[in-house]
């Protein structure tokens, strides 16, 4: 019952954290922070205490595949946005689904999917629109929160309940499905139009590589040392490339205009 709760409180106060950061930040620090492993990450720590270390470090391979996955699911969503949400989100789902069923055949090892997942960052980041959004801001609805809150509960729980019987890869790849990236840009898409979801994706791949170097670092160390070594290293890696990254990402905004 304890490990339910904290299933319900962690997780969506977290994807509180990031709606609200979009709201204070913009859009493109907002998907920033999704881009983190908010969703993954906690239910790793799950899957290592109900189903055991070495299932965790085994379903790290499915978060590296979806890692390359979810850098193909923001470039076909900002291609499509301007198309409306559903059409964006239907493209972008089905390409996540087909980069992720190839990769898992293709057999690649962590080490290969890491470096995978890196090119493909460095790709998409040059294909992907840097501008900030100049739709007209609405207030959002009482329920925003709310709702967003309860969607990511249910996932976590959803996720962490059928992990037993799709087994450790295809767990890791469904909990990286970008369900929290997927709520942000949605509303915001509704809500702002589709330049702000564009930035959203935009900022969740400068973020990704955070993401796959804390699924690389677990699988390095996941069944070598306990659980709070493990994901502590794992954190203190992805928390200082994220530092680099989220620099890196603000620089040309501070540049002046020529």
């Amino acid at each position: 019952m304890d490990l339910l709760v904290f299933k319900l409180v962690v997780t969506p106060l977290l994807l509180l954290a990031a709606s609200l950061a979009v709201r204070r930040w913009g859009e493109a620090i907002g998907g920033f922070m999704v881009g983190l492993p908010l969703t993954s990450g906690p239910i790793s720590v799950f899957l290592s205490l109900e189903h055991g270390p070495a299932f965790a470090a085994q379903a790290t391979a499915g978060s590296l595949v979806a890692t390359v996955a979810q850098v193909a699911f923001c470039v076909v969503y900002c291609r499509l946005a301007s198309l409306g949400w559903r059409m964006a989100l239907s493209g972008a789902s089905l390409t996540f689904a087909v980069v992720a069923a190839l990769l898992q055949w293709s057999g690649l090892e962590q080490t290969g999917l890491f470096l995978l997942a890196i090119v493909a960052i460095a790709i998409a980041l040059n294909l992907m629109p840097n501008t900030a959004a100049r739709s007209a801001r609405v207030d959002p609805p009482w329920w925003d929160l709310p709702a967003r809150m309860a969607l990511i509960a249910g996932l976590v729980v959803g996720v962490t309940m059928i992990a037993p019987y799709v087994g450790p890869e295809a767990s890791g790849v469904l909990a990286s499905f970008p369900f929290m990236a997927i709520i942000i840009a949605v509303f915001a898409h509704r809500i702002a139009g589709h330049e702000a979801p564009q930035q959203v994706m935009r900022g969740m791949t400068a973020s990704l590589l955070g993401f796959a170097t804390f699924f690389f670092v677990l699988s390095l160390v996941l069944t070598r040392t306990n659980l709070v070594a493990a994901y502590g290293s794992a954190i203190f890696c992805t928390l200082a490339i994220q530092a680099v990254s989220l620099y890196r990402m603000r620089m040309p905004a501070a540049l002046p205009a020529k």
